[in-house]
Parts: C-alpha cells; structure tokens; sequence
C-alpha cells in the first residue's frame, strides 16, 4: 500500500508538471492575441526558445541557488542537477520528479517578465535577460521563501508562488517596462493614450483557459502528493478564486465604462488565479471567493493606474501578476485558518482568526524584500545591458515593420502581411501618380 502511495505522489507531481509546463501554450496564445499581428510569429518563437534557455540556466545554476545547501541567502550545492535516486530509495518523491515540477515554475516567472518587454525588445535582449533572470533573480527568491532561507523562517506563506512566481516575475517586467519605454503610437504630445488593440480576441481567451486549466497543476500538485486528497480542496478554491475574479473585473468595467469588456474580463479571470496562488491551501474556500473578487477589482483599476503613469503595459503583466501579486500574498495573513497554518507550524493564522498581526507582518515583509530584490537587480543589469548593447530596443523602423520580419526574416501570417504590403504600396504609387 505504502508503495501504491509513494508512485501515485510522484505521478500526480508529473502531471503537475505537465500541465505547468502547457501554461506557456496559454502564454503563447495570451500575448499573442493581445498584441499586433505583425508581432505574432516573434511571440510564439520567443517564448519556445527561452523556455530553452531557462531550462539549461536553471538545470545548471539555478536549482542549486534554490535548494541547495548555504545559507539564508542562497543555495550553494546541487549545480548542474543530476540525482538518480528512485522512488523506492527516496520513500517518496524522487529528486528528479521535484526538480522536473520546479524547473517548469522558473519558466512561468521567465515567461511573466518577458510581458515587460512585448513588442518592442531586440531578440538578443531576450537570451541575455533569459540566461541573468534565471541565474540570479528568480532562483534568489524562491530560495529565500520555498529554500528554507530566511523568509522561510519566518513563517512566509506562499503556497504556490504568488510572491514566488508572479510578483518576481512582473517586478522584472516593470524594470524593463521602464527602461524601454513606451510603443511608437502608444501615448500622444498631449498626454493622451491611444488603444493598441491586440489581433484576435479569441486567441487571447483560449490562452486564458489553458492557463486557467494549468493552474490546477500549478496549485494542486504543490501539495506534493495525493494521499489525504487536500489537492480536491486546493483546486476547489483555485476554480471559486478565478471565477470571481471574472465576475468582479467585468462587472466594474461595465459599471465604469458601461461595456462588458472582454479583455478585462479575461485579466479578472488571471487575477483571480494570481491571487488565490499563495493562499489556496491556507485558506476557506468562502475566502477564496473573498480573495479572488477583490483581485478581480484591483486588476481594473491597476491597469488603469499604468495608463496614467504613462507605463506602457500591452499584457497587463504589471496589474495581473504585480499588483493582485501583493494582494494574494498579504490575503494570508488575514484569512489563513489555524487548522492550515498554526497547527501544522506553517507560520500562524490570518487576522479575522485570532492570529493578529504577525503573520501579516511577515506577508508584507516578504511582498517588499522580493519585490525590491527583483526590481533592483532587474533595472540594474538591464541598464548595463542597455549601455553593452547599444539599446535594448528596435529601431523605430524596425518596431513599425513588426518583429516577425525584422527579428525573424518571416511572418507569423505571411498570406496577411504581404497582402498589407501590397495594399500599402499600390496606395503608395497611387498617390505618386496623382
């Protein structure tokens, strides 16, 4: 029996795997949908091949720098991974089923910061940045709250990665939001901002459901096994966050603007999922609902906030992943149930259940500690790569072409892009002959 149990473990976490991994298909078809057509082929490549990257970077360096031995800081063993142990001799999940789940994690933050640079960023800016995020940012986090560095010892709770994962990742993608600055056409002389509306809609939904269904991998095999079934709870509470997060964000885009706005709602949707990470598995699930509609709210006017700002977000990386990023995590210390923190000595229960303030405290202390670290050490070696590099972004020539040809000598749909080509040059010599 016990033998059943420790191969159903290491299966459920292979799955989990799995289904993390297919996110960046629901990546893919998100910011692809969400930007222009000219830009699609470059998405899709991009995010195949830094996948590439970040898997060697973090297989090399960065589960060491996790989960190896050194101290409160970092991980200073375990470089270059290559454990064989099995299930029989590990008595339950085997290193190589752990490190295939953890490495898939790194790729998801790799994949938020890249939000940060759509549209606009030179393809080699995209494999230095992989190669240094995976090495020296996201690795550093994870090890000061899942490594047992000195967050961990804290008591931070962070189920799944919403300061881990979504805060580290679009703290990255703010650094470079700032660095390379608006897209040509995106704000005017006068203040004003224009829509750069993405090319299909349908697209951008169905990457949100992949996402929506990967994230019951992302939560629900980070319980890390399945023999008391507390993966049921966690899922449930994932589905209620991420369906009233989609309620709230598109009923107050409806109140504010009186349109049911799609693309909001779909960003409710991710809210709500980015919210309940830390908390799926500390909380009630009348609370997830709590949690996921106020990350609903939030995500609205957080994007309407960037606007302001003049911070060019064409994902919404920064309200999705940041801003509901900070509230998921801070949402334990008032909801988490003494049952799932206090008793099993994972830090103590929220406020409104007689914990007070401390694991607040904590929360908060891990939102502001992993958020400066990414963002500091993001703008910094950004900047010396802006200085190395002679830019990070296209030329405004190129940015006008679009990515697909000016990066990849190809387009994502060739038959509508020459067929644009050719409209604009008839157009052209029209004109030249009047």
């Amino acid at each position: 029996m016990e033998a059943v149990q420790v191969l159903m473990d290491n299966l459920w976490v292979a799955i989990g795997a799995i289904l993390v991994f297919f996110m960046l298909g629901g990546f893919i078809l998100l910011e692809a949908g969400s930007t222009r057509m000219k830009n699609a082929g470059h998405v899709a490549g991009k995010t195949i091949f830094t996948a590439g990257i970040g898997t060697l970077v973090f297989w090399a360096v960065g589960y060491g720098f996790i989960y190896g031995d050194g101290n409160a800081f970092i991980g200073l063993s375990n470089f270059f991974y290559g454990d064989t142990t099995t299930a029989a001799d590990a008595g339950g999940l085997t290193p190589a089923v752990d490190f295939s789940f953890q490495v898939m994690f790194a790729l998801v933050a790799l994949t938020i910061a890249f939000g940060g640079f759509a549209e606009r960023a030179k393809l080699s800016v995209y494999v230095i940045f992989a190669i240094i995020f995976s090495a020296l940012i996201y690795p550093v986090v994870a090890h000061w709250i899942w490594g047992g560095g000195w967050l961990a010892e804290h008591g931070k709770q962070d189920f799944a990665g919403s300061t881990v994962v979504h805060l580290t990742g679009a703290m990255a993608a703010l650094a470079a939001t700032m660095i390379l600055k608006p897209r040509i056409g995106k704000y005017n002389k006068d203040g004003s901002s224009n829509v750069l509306a993405g090319h299909n809609q349908v697209y951008t939904t169905l990457g949100v459901l992949i996402l929506w269904v990967g994230w019951f991998g992302f939560n629900g095999a980070s319980t890390f096994g399945v023999a008391d079934g507390f993966l049921g709870y966690v899922i449930l509470n994932t589905q209620l966050a991420a369906g009233a997060g989609a309620v709230a964000a598109m009923f107050t885009a409806w109140v504010k603007t009186g349109k049911a706005d799609v693309p909001t709602t779909l960003n409710g949707a991710l809210a709500g999922l980015v919210a309940i990470t830390a908390s799926c598995g500390f909380v009630a699930p009348w609370a997830a609902v709590i949690i996921g509609l106020i990350g609903g709210i939030m995500v609205v006017f957080s994007m309407q906030l960037f606007e302001k700002l003049k911070i060019d977000d064409p994902i919404a990386a920064l309200s999705v992943h940041g801003t509901v990023g900070v509230w998921g995590t801070l949402s334990n210390g008032l909801f988490a149930l003494p049952a799932l923190s206090t008793d099993i000595d994972w830090g103590h229960a929220g406020l409104f259940y007689g914990g007070g303030w401390e694991q607040l405290g904590v929360q908060a202390l891990g939102v502001v500690a992993s958020g400066a670290y990414a963002f500091v050490v993001a703008f910094i070696l950004l900047k010396i790569m802006d200085k190395v590099m002679g830019g990070l972004r296209v030329t405004e020539e190129e940015e006008i072409m679009g990515l697909d040809i000016s990066e990849h000598g190809s387009y994502g749909y060739p038959e509508q892009m020459v067929l644009e080509e050719v409209k604009l040059t008839t157009a052209a010599t029209k004109d030249k002959l009047l």
